[in-house]
């Protein structure tokens, strides 16, 4: 019923002038369903067939739905009514592309996943605003997009060549079962290629470079689906990919080794540094978030490098982290997006000028959202960092603790950007008269967000649970 959202809403999608709102609400129906639909599937052991309906997934299919439920409103008033129908059923087809390469288990079933989430992209991005920028950031977006599934796909074909077949679990036992002495250099470099190809999706550097132009060229709406979908995409793929090259069929004791460790190692700390550093002295609103997207990838590599031997799962807490940062920094689009207006929206950091005084519950739930994403209580931002260090520390060697510690400073590094936006809110004064906000759908999923961000500071174990049975059941 999720994968059929996309093709009900287009299909019906002649609507008639001023009715664009119907559309939306026929994407929160498919969402609604497919909630449903997934709070009754059932969740069974890993097998040898082409997909696994375990726990990881129904992990990721739960983020994705909610997410995907705040995404749609954050929409809800930045399409115009000639293209909402296509918008909608492109934003559902990326959310079913998420879905599918965390069930896929197979090399291909992967790359059609990941394929399922850019080609939709493309469209969104191009059809929620049509201007110069716009079209500048698209082709940009597609290009590079390009580019990296080129990367991705030669290593998967390298894989299939070592191994001999597509499965997943297939190639896990043969590589169990190869010999001591058997040199699996060939399955590490293939990895390398995976990671460098994946690496697009997630923002890391190098191939970080695209994000501050495209987050500029795009709506609100659009940034705000690209600063998460794809990290999820993104991650899922390396969490299904990087133990079968280490010949592990779950995550309960991986941990990546070798050159590998040392690849993600190095891509976590520079996508860190790169990241917070080049956010500093940035005017534009988009561009900051850009950044800030950029070095978060970094804080969600540390739980993937150190993987999950150490006594505190680094995966379980890239997991969390991922959750929390989707709920912060959608929550802080879509108050950006309520605040401003389609035609005049908030993009430098002077429109956040005197935001205190003309929306009030704006401003106080994006502060909430900005000391979230500083990593400060009393926030679920704070536990999700506090987790990515203690899983790094407690790993007990010398790059963990160096991670840990390239954590911890960057964290510092940021909030100096983060507190500078509360700032300008509270302690400037704006020049321009600002309008109420006439964008409610925005203001809502913000409202949630917010909430959520609070709420999860003084509850947090649901969501630390759920991460953590994604992957005992493996």
């Amino acid at each position: 019923m999720f994968l059929a959202g996309p093709f009900l809403v287009s299909e019906t999608g002649k609507a008639p002038e001023g009715l664009r709102h119907r559309w939306g609400i026929l994407s929160l129906l498919a969402l609604a369903a497919a909630m449903f639909a997934w709070m009754k599937a059932p969740i069974m052991d890993a097998g040898a067939g082409p997909f696994r309906p375990d726990e990881f997934v129904w992990f990721i299919r739960g983020i994705s739905l909610v997410f995907g439920t705040l995404l749609t409103l954050v929409l809800w008033d930045q399409i115009d009514d000639g293209h909402a129908a296509e918008a909608y059923a492109c934003l559902l087809a990326i959310l079913a592309g998420a879905n599918f390469t965390a069930l896929a288990n197979d090399l291909v079933g992967v790359f059609l996943g990941l394929e399922m989430v850019s080609i939709p992209t493309y469209i969104l991005l191009y059809l929620a605003r049509r201007d110069w920028m716009t079209n500048e950031a698209t082709i940009k977006y597609f290009l590079l997009s390009i580019f990296s599934s080129a990367f991705v796909l030669y290593g998967l074909s390298w894989v299939f060549g070592i191994a001999g077949t597509t499965n997943l679990t297939a190639i896990t036992d043969r590589i169990a079962a190869a010999p001591v002495t058997t040199d699996l250099g060939m399955f590490r470099l293939a990895m390398v290629l995976i990671i460098a190809g994946l690496s697009f999706r997630i923002t890391a550097v190098p191939f970080h470079f695209y994000a501050p132009d495209v987050f500029q060229g795009v709506t609100t709406s659009s940034a705000a689906m690209l600063s998460f979908v794809p990290k999820v995409v993104g991650f899922t793929a390396l969490l299904r990919l990087l133990p079968v090259c280490f010949g592990s069929a779950s995550f309960t004791d991986w941990m990546p080794v070798g050159s590998v460790r040392v690849v993600l190692m190095v891509l976590a700390i520079l996508t860190m540094f790169s990241g917070n550093l080049l956010a500093l002295r940035q005017t534009s609103i988009m561009r900051l978030l850009a950044y800030s997207s950029i070095a978060h990838a970094g804080y969600m590599l540390v739980g993937l490098t150190v993987g999950n031997a150490a006594a505190n799962s680094g995966v379980a807490s890239l997991l969390f982290y991922l959750s929390m940062y989707g709920i912060m920094t959608i929550g802080l689009f879509a108050l950006i997006t309520a605040a401003g207006s389609f035609a005049r929206p908030l993009r430098s950091m002077s429109d956040l000028a005197g935001l205190s005084k003309s929306h009030p519950s704006i401003a106080l739930m994006m502060a909430v959202c900005l000391i979230g994403l500083s990593g400060l209580p009393p926030t679920g931002g704070f536990l999700a960092k506090l987790n990515l260090f203690v899983a790094a520390w407690s790993e007990g060697t010398a790059d963990g603790r160096l991670l840990a510690i390239v954590l911890a400073v960057n964290a510092v590094i940021a909030a100096t950007y983060y507190l500078r936006m509360i700032a300008s809110m509270y302690f400037e004064q704006s020049t321009v008269v600002r309008g109420l906000s006439r964008q409610p759908a925005a203001w809502i999923a913000g409202c949630v967000c917010a909430v959520a961000t609070l709420a999860l500071f003084a509850v947090p174990q649901p969501l630390m649970d759920a991460a953590l049975r994604a992957l005992s059941h493996q």
